[in-house]
């Protein structure tokens, strides 16, 4: 992202709203997540979640001494969202959630419980790593919250979507949308705001004029 000449250039970042079926995924395997951690802390918990329309498959390892109710852990999370009726295209209650849950394979399991530096001898080394990834980011100078510029302007859009649909300020807003915002820079300095795309599921009623205007 950084450019070490006084050139001018434009940076985009996008986020969605708790309703974007990405973002309901994320939720649903959080919240699942939490749940199993609250009764075992020492669980291993691997959970992904698909979804499409009337339909979310709940798959993964999991190695845990408790138990959780997963389906009622996925109805909560899309209730709390929003998605209560089929006019939003999806409903927590009549939705089909499907599980398919192993336990942690063995392979794995023997890697983590002990590392492959313990078995070889050396010290502090007691737990393997149970996967592998890449990941970058860094802290910038941008905003206080140490993020870039464009996506602390995104997320704050969808938070505030999220927000004026709840409290019934933007009543022809649904849970599904999404924020865009460029920033131009000058070197490495935000100047001004480029471009802002906001995009919202909404009722079949709803004007383009009303949507806006909300």
């Amino acid at each position: 992202m950084f450019n070490s000449t006084n050139d001018s250039w434009l940076f985009t970042s996008e986020s969605v709203t708790e309703g974007h079926p990405d973002k309901v995924c994320d939720q649903i395997a959080d919240a699942v997540l939490d749940s199993i951690l609250e009764h075992d802390p020492r669980a291993r918990v691997a959970c992904e979640t698909v979804t499409t329309t009337g339909l979310v498959l709940v798959m993964g390892e999991i190695t845990t001494t408790s138990y959780v109710d997963i389906p009622q852990i996925a109805r909560e999370t899309i209730r709390r969202i929003g998605y209560t009726g089929s006019q939003f295209g999806f409903d927590a209650d009549s939705c089909a959630v499907l599980t398919s849950i192993d336990e942690q394979s063995s392979d794995i399991a023997m890697g983590v419980d002990c590392s492959y530096e313990e078995r070889a001898g050396e010290t502090g080394f007691h737990l393997g790593a149970g996967d592998q990834g890449m990941m970058f980011g860094f802290a910038n100078s941008d905003t206080p919250e140490f993020m870039p510029l464009p996506i602390t302007l995104a997320h704050r859009l969808t938070r505030k979507m999220a927000e004026a649909r709840k409290l019934g300020e933007a009543r022809s807003f649904c849970p599904d949308g999404k924020s865009q915002v460029t920033i131009r820079y000058e070197g490495n300095r935000p100047v001004h705001i480029d471009a802002v795309v906001i995009s919202t599921q909404h009722h079949a009623e709803a004007t383009l004029e009303q949507v806006r205007d909300e």
